[in-house]
Formats: structure tokens, C-alpha cells, sequence
């Protein structure tokens, strides 16, 4: 498929996409925590952009975070000014995850983080993190306490990921094939229907749940985030998660590596893309089951014959004999 017969609608769209990415990292700004691309991933993300029939819509090279929910019941308490979200002059609550309701992140890290050594304070740990050491120890509340009243924060680590809007099912296709085999095994495609006016331009979530950690590390107490578990706790929180940033580069690579042979593969075949019959190009996948369909038919009337009393290959009648 070349630009010229792409849908319109995915090329304006990605028009403006490569646009706003070919500002300066201290002029773009998005949504995201940080505000701009992960430079852990600019490559990739302009090794994608380059191709026909994909775009970025969004990213997140991976990241460890601290994160305080917001308030999931309005009486809660007023908190500090900006605690509460408001939209169109009401305020709002948080949801499950507790985002909304003034939830916000205390730290985030796009890169493994580096701590003090056993035998150092841990005390700059806590604090690195956003948090407030617990100076008094309060009695644990029961579970008869509502819980919905109270506000913990939550360190997370999150691997890469990417959603990227491509002009066809095909497209999609051939990019879920290159990151499930590069270890992103819960990426997946939506829109994979067109309408009547336009063609299916699906949006591929590329992402590894498996490598992903969470774990409660504080909570919302006189109007601090304060840390309710111990300092070697979060060492090893971290440790898990410095790993697990390791092996989430490694898949960025293989990922990597698989889009590059993708385009070998293209650029090897550009003139075979046809089809050795001459037709439609068919992916390697669907022409093994094809083959395989065709000689189990070839055997099946091979055994009709055979059945029928015919051992020998049919031959055209002699005219002559037939006079």
C-alpha cells in the first residue's frame, strides 16, 4: 500500500502528529507527567514515525513512580489549595485507581534510580521519593474504618508503552507481529472495522503488563504523604524495579531489531511482492495453511480415484478408436 492510496484521514492525522514532534523538546509539551517525549525512546519513536502507515499517538518509555490518590468521597476533608480537581466549576472525586479528586504524582523517574548503599541513611530515600518520614507510629485502623475516606500512595513501575495509529488492518498486522514477538505479549489492536465512508485505521496498544510492579508505600496524613513501611522496603522496591527497567530495554531493542528486519525483508522482496503466481502478495502464515489445505484436497480426490478403480492416470480417448 503506498501514501498515495492511505486513507486521508490517517495521513492528516499524522501530518499533525509529526508536526508537533519536530519542535524542541523544551517547546513540546503533552499531557504526560513529564510533558515531552522519553528521550529513552526518541529513536524509536522517530524509527516508527518514519515508516508509511504508522504513527505515534502516545508513549511512555517505562517509569517508576510515586503516586497519591485523590479523594474518593467529596467530605473527606478540604486538604491543601489544588487538592481537589475542579471541571466546569464543580469538584471532583477519584476514581478506583485514584486518579482525579486532586491525585497527583510525588515522583516520577524515566530511568532506573540510584540509591544510598547499605550502611547509608535511608532517610534521603524517603524524602528522594516525596514522602515524609512517619514520626509517630499510629495504631493500625481496623477495617471497620472507611476506607474510602483515606488516601494511600502507591510506588509503581510501569514498562513501555506505545500506541501508535496505523492506515490498515495489514499495518496493524505486521506491528503486532514484530512486538509480541519482541516480548510486548498484552499488545493489542482496537477500530479494526471501517465504516462505510473510510477503511479500518486500528490503533495498536503496545505493552507488557508482566514486568509491571505496584506496591501501597504510604498514606495522606495530617496533610502529608507519609511513609508507612520501612526503608529497606523500599530498597528492595527499587532494586526490583532497576531490573525490571533492564529487561524492558532489552524488549525496546528487540523491537527494534524486528522493525529493521521488517524492512529488509521489504526492500529484499519489492519486486516479489506479487506473488510467485503473479497475484496478491500473501503473508507467510495464511499461504502454509493455504498449501496445506490444497495437498490434504489434492490427497482426497487422489483416494476418491484410487477408490473409484482407477489405478492408472486418465488419459484422453483416441478418436480414432471411437469411430
Amino acid at each position: 500500500m503506498t501514501s498515495k492510496s492511505l486513507p486521508q484521514s490517517f495521513l492528516s492525522k499524522k501530518a499533525k502528529i509529526i508536526s508537533s514532534l519536530a519542535v524542541s523538546a523544551e517547546e513540546y509539551d503533552d499531557l504526560s507527567p513529564k510533558g515531552s517525549v522519553d528521550e529513552g525512546i526518541r529513536e524509536l519513536i522517530d524509527e516508527i514515525n518514519g515508516r508509511e502507515g504508522w504513527v505515534t499517538t502516545s508513549s511512555c518509555a517505562g517509569r517508576i513512580s510515586v503516586f497519591l490518590e485523590g479523594k474518593r468521597s467529596l467530605d473527606a476533608g478540604e486538604g491543601k489549595e489544588g487538592e481537589v480537581e475542579v471541571e466546569d466549576g464543580e469538584r471532583t472525586k477519584a476514581g478506583v485507581g485514584g486518579k482525579g479528586g486532586g491525585g497527583r504524582w510525588l515522583f516520577v523517574s524515566h530511568d532506573p534510580i540510584p540509591f544510598a548503599q547499605d550502611g547509608e541513611e535511608g532517610h534521603d530515600l524517603v524524602e528522594k521519593l516525596g514522602l515524609v518520614r512517619r514520626t509517630e507510629r499510629k495504631g493500625r485502623k481496623s477495617i471497620g474504618d472507611d476506607v474510602v475516606a483515606r488516601r494511600f500512595v502507591h510506588f509503581k513501575f510501569e514498562p513501555m508503552i506505545l500506541h501508535i495509529l496505523t492506515a490498515s488492518p495489514t499495518h496493524a498486522q505486521t506491528l503486532l507481529s514484530c512486538v509480541i514477538q519482541a516480548g510486548f505479549r498484552e499488545s493489542g489492536a482496537l477500530n479494526l472495522i471501517g465504516s462505510m465512508k473510510e477503511q479500518a485505521t486500528p490503533i495498536v496498544g503496545v505493552r507488557s503488563m508482566g514486568l509491571s510492579l505496584e506496591s501501597l508505600i504510604g498514606e495522606w496524613q495530617d496533610e502529608e504523604a507519609r511513609c508507612t513501611v520501612q526503608e529497606e522496603d523500599l530498597r528492595t522496591l527499587l532494586e526490583i524495579s532497576n531490573e525490571r527497567f533492564k529487561e524492558n530495554t532489552k524488549r525496546i531493542e528487540r523491537f527494534r531489531e524486528l522493525l529493521k528486519k521488517v524492512d529488509d525483508g521489504m526492500d529484499a522482496g519489492k519486486e516479489k511482492r506479487k506473488g510467485e503466481d503473479g497475484g496478491a502478495w500473501e503473508d507467510p502464515v495464511v499461504r502454509r495453511e493455504r498449501k496445506r489445505a490444497e495437498g490434504l484436497r489434492k490427497s482426497q480426490l487422489a483416494q476418491e480415484a484410487k477408490q473409484g478403480g482407477s489405478s492408472e492416470p486418465e488419459e484422453s480417448p483416441d478418436l480414432e478408436s471411437l469411430e
